[in-house]
């Protein structure tokens, strides 16, 4: 968390919020969030007086287009962006902030402090980490029924790792893989290379309708994740299965159980998801 309609949302609200802003100085109080190719007195020199052009995005990454510099930015846990008059008072846990020549500011927070940030030439930021291994968007059009497929039907592996795998298909978490399999009425644990065409058929479909509607909600807001207004997303309120353990299922009644697949915890109806034969 967040997961792929958590950053899509941020990255449409940075965009009204810092499009053309011209940054004066760069403060970085946590020296870790900043990662190579740069350190952290690098990074804050490289930026100054460097505009945002646009904000992007690749799987869970946020990409700040600046002219000539692409700052890659992951929330990780609990990362969070606000944009501030320069004289209100900074909140606890604030580790980077990006001042601006109008009197404003783009302040990260970050709780947890798992964040990152790394800073590229426009053109590098695609050859090398940590965005150059990343696998297909799950929203763009080559996010085909074949695409999916050939990543992944032949493989032995339960098909939920398979789809949390950044390296095969980006943006997918534990929530929207949970919701997904389950509105696909497929089991988290049934081997990818068992699944029949008509399951990946559903698979492809429920993939792409669950974030596009996670999206369109602005989001899930579990724990602490706001957009960059400090809003909060509604698509919490229309899960099927994730956090919903012991409660009815929304098609059949049975109560949702909650297990551990691949060291995350996961969320099923087990009627409308039989479980593998042995």
């Amino acid at each position: 968390m967040p997961e792929l309609p958590e950053v899509e949302t941020v990255r449409r609200t940075l965009i009204d919020l810092v499009a053309g802003k011209r940054i004066q100085s760069v403060t970085v109080k946590l020296p870790r969030i900043i990662q190579p190719p740069v350190e952290p007195e690098q990074f804050a020199d490289a930026l100054a007086g460097h505009t945002i052009q646009t904000v992007e995005r690749r799987g869970k990454f946020l990409l700040i287009m600046l002219d000539g510099i692409v700052l890659v930015s992951h929330l990780r846990m609990e990362g969070r962006y606000s944009v501030n008059k320069a004289d209100e008072p900074t909140a606890l846990h604030t580790h980077v902030i990006f001042h601006f020549d109008d009197g404003t500011e783009l302040r990260y927070k970050d709780v947890r402090q798992f964040g990152t940030m790394h800073l590229f030439k426009t053109g590098d930021h695609f050859q090398l980490p940590p965005l150059n291994k990343l696998g297909i968007e799950p929203l763009e059009p080559a996010f085909t029924l074949s695409a999916l497929r050939e990543r992944l039907d032949k493989r032995k592996m339960s098909i939920k790792p398979l789809l949390l795998n950044q390296e095969h298909i980006v943006g997918l978490g534990n929530i929207y893989v949970d919701e997904a399999l389950f509105q696909a009425r497929i089991h988290p644990e049934r081997p990818a290379n068992t699944l029949k065409p008509a399951e990946w058929m559903r698979l492809h479909e429920s993939i792409r309708s669950t974030l596009a509607s996670a999206v369109e909600a602005g989001g899930s807001s579990i724990r602490s994740y706001v957009n960059g207004q400090g809003e909060m997303g509604m698509f919490q309120h229309s899960f099927s299965v994730y956090g919903r353990k012991d409660e009815p299922c929304k098609v059949c009644s049975r109560p949702i159980k909650k297990f551990v697949v691949g060291g995350r915890g996961t969320h099923i109806c087990e009627n409308c998801q039989p479980a593998p034969k042995e």
